[in-house]
C-alpha cells in the first residue's frame, strides 16, 4: 500500500511539474503514473550501476555528478514513454532536482500524518 501511495504522489508531482516547467510534457495522469513506475524501476536497476561506474568522477566533483546521473535517468525515461517528453538535458536536470525536492517534502508530510 505504501508503494502505491508513493507512486500516486510521484505521478501527481510529475503532472504538476509538467504543468509549470516549459520543456516538460505529460499527456495525462495515466502517462504520469507510467513515468512514476518507470522512474522507480530505473532508479532501482540502472542508477546503482551508473553510480558504481562513475565513482571517480563523483568523488572529484564532490557528489555533484549524481545530478547528471539523475538527469540521464529522466532522459532515459523520456525515451521509453510515449506520453512523456523532456526537451533537453538542462530541462531534465531541473526537472530531476525539483522532483526530488517535491518528493522529499510530500513523503515527509505523509509520514507525519501516519504517526
Amino acid at each position: 500500500m505504501k508503494l502505491l501511495i508513493r507512486l500516486l504522489v510521484t505521478a501527481g508531482i510529475v503532472m504538476l511539474l509538467a504543468h509549470f516547467l516549459p520543456g516538460v510534457a505529460v499527456s495525462g495522469f495515466e502517462a504520469a503514473l507510467i513515468v512514476a513506475v518507470v522512474l522507480a524501476l530505473l532508479n532501482f536497476i540502472v542508477k546503482p550501476i551508473l553510480v558504481i561506474l562513475t565513482i571517480p568522477i563523483t568523488i572529484m566533483t564532490l557528489g555533484l555528478f549524481l545530478f547528471v546521473i539523475n538527469a540521464c535517468i529522466i532522459l532515459l525515461a523520456d525515451k521509453f514513454i510515449d506520453g512523456f517528453g523532456v526537451s533537453g538535458f538542462w530541462t531534465a536536470l531541473l526537472f530531476s532536482i525539483l522532483l526530488s525536492i517535491s518528493q522529499s517534502i510530500a513523503y515527509s508530510i505523509l509520514m507525519e500524518k501516519k504517526k
